[in-house]
């Protein structure tokens, strides 16, 4: 800090006389701040027309207004609901028929069954839909060169040996292409210690379960 000059004797301020350390500090200050402003000015040179923001790390927007919005996440077709489901089982029906069948669909057989209502079937829409998501994720540049490669070998064989299984999902159905039949299977039923739950809590609160006739 600088001293305190008193007036001298004729009125007239001495000059103020700063310490060399002071001076330096503050010109350090200046250099600081003037290489800060200029490379802020880089980056707003270089910042894209309409791009991402320089300042997107802070949550701030771009020059332009906001970037468009992150693709939602995939998620399994059976979870979907309403329009949402039939509008991805449009987009799966129609990869299928014009992709997946042309160029992979071996002919029907007692071995290799299909359906033309494969719609209907649950495990088979899965199975599809997780095909058609995994081919979506290895065509993209990303997945480098081999990535269609990986997709055959680790999803599309495994896929369609699931699902044209000659005991699988479809087997009731066509096994040839003379005969387009169509035939959902039944399930397994529940386990039995489901059932014993279902049947307890019909009963109500009142009736015995197996603990207390066995201890009876």
């Amino acid at each position: 800090m600088s001293e305190s000059v008193d007036p001298s004797a004729g009125g007239e301020l001495e000059p103020v006389r700063v310490p060399e350390t002071e001076l330096e500090g503050v010109e350090a200050s200046v250099r600081r701040l003037m290489e800060q402003s200029a490379q802020q000015a880089r980056q707003l040179d270089s910042a894209p027309a309409g791009g991402a923001s320089p300042f997107a790390a802070f949550g701030l927007p771009g020059f332009n207004g906001p970037g468009p919005a992150p693709a939602p996440e995939p998620r399994p077709i059976l979870e979907l609901e309403g329009e949402e489901y039939e509008d991805e089982l449009d987009g799966l029906g129609d990869w299928v028929d014009d992709f997946l069948l042309p160029v992979y669909g071996a002919e029907v057989t007692t071995t290799a069954p299909w359906c033309a209502r494969w719609q209907e079937h649950d495990g088979v829409v899965a199975w599809l839909h997780a095909l058609w998501l995994a081919y979506q994720q290895h065509k993209n540049p990303e997945a480098g060169l081999a990535g269609m490669f990986v997709w055959h070998r680790d999803f599309l064989i495994h896929a369609m040996a699931a699902v044209r299984a000659p005991g699988g999902p479809l087997s009731a159905c066509m096994t040839s292409p003379d005969r387009p039949t169509h035939r959902l299977l039944p399930g397994p039923p529940p386990s039995a210690r489901t059932e014993k739950a279902t049947t307890a809590t019909d009963a109500g609160p009142g009736a015995p379960d197996e603990h207390d006739e066995r201890v009876s």
